[in-house]
Order: C-alpha cells, then structure tokens, then sequence
C-alpha cells in the first residue's frame, strides 16, 4: 500500500520557496500519527526543508546528487529504488513530497491522505489534480480554525477506483 499524504490549498499549492504555506498543528499531529513507524519517501528539497531525519520512520531520500550524505537516511537515485526499498520495510509506505516526487508518484500509489487548506496562497510548488476518473474521496473530516490552527481545513481521503 503506497499513500501520498500531502496539505495543499485551493489552488493545489504546497510550497513556496520550498517551506510550507501554513502552520496547522492539528494537521503535524495527524501526519505524525499516520507515518510513524512506517518508510517515507521525500525528494531532496523535502528533506533539505525539513532539515533531519523524522524520528521512528525510515527517511528515505531520492537525489540524483552524487555527492551528497546525510546521517540517519537512506539516499537512493530514484522513486523506483525508494519504493524497492521501501517494501523490504513495511508494505505500508508514505510519499511526503515534494511535487516532483508527487507527480512521479501518482500512477504508483494506491491511496491520498490529503489535508484541503481552505485558502489560496503564492506559492512555486503545486500538487497534480487529482482526476475523480481515477479516485473516489472516500473520507471527508473538516475542522474551523482557532488559535492554533489559521485556516479552515479538511482531511480528506481519497482511494483509487478499480480498473475495468
């Protein structure tokens, strides 16, 4: 079972200037609570943001930089040899982003755990559409902003529609 879990906006935003658009707490707690334990798969810059391995997951990081290490992570040059990776693990595996990650992803993964961000926000990194061809949203839970988290947002649970 592969899932992308992502927080986008309206728009499919997710970042800008390769930081998160929003600080939703509630939406940290809820993505730490479905990865944890499990293998994660982010590209470079995901991880570069993020800045250290996420605690009780294995990192695995695709990047095509020869050069580059990390301690406390699996660099691997592609999402093929992730996923490989991945699967010696735990058949439960998460992709984490970023867009390009997402967009080689897609057609691979069984599953979207996707918090919807009730605004619209500039930003350089955007999430592919997800076709209601392809998908079926088969959960749907909303929470108001307060004062910790500063929008409206949803998550949302999408899963692939069998093929004919």
């Amino acid at each position: 079972m592969i899932t992308i879990v992502v927080a986008m906006g309206l728009d499919n935003e997710i970042g800008a200037d390769n930081q998160l658009l929003w600080h939703l707490p509630k939406d940290l707690k809820y993505f730490k609570e479905t990865t944890t334990n499990h293998p994660i798969i982010m590209g470079r810059k995901t991880y570069e943001s993020i800045g250290k391995p996420l605690p009780n997951r294995t990192n695995i990081v695709v990047s095509k930089r020869k050069d580059w290490f990390e301690e406390g992570i699996l660099i691997v040059g592609s999402v093929k040899e992730a996923i490989k990776f991945a699967k010696k693990i735990d058949e439960e595996i998460f992709i984490i982003g970023g867009g390009n990650i997402y967009e080689q992803t897609m057609d691979l993964c069984d599953k979207l755990q996707v918090t919807l961000v009730k605004t619209n926000l500039k930003a350089d990194v955007f999430f592919p559409k997800i076709s209601m061809k392809i998908w079926n949203k088969t959960e749907e839970i909303c929470y108001e902003k307060d004062e910790k988290n500063e929008f409206d947002f949803c998550f949302q649970t999408y899963e692939r529609k069998e093929a004919l």
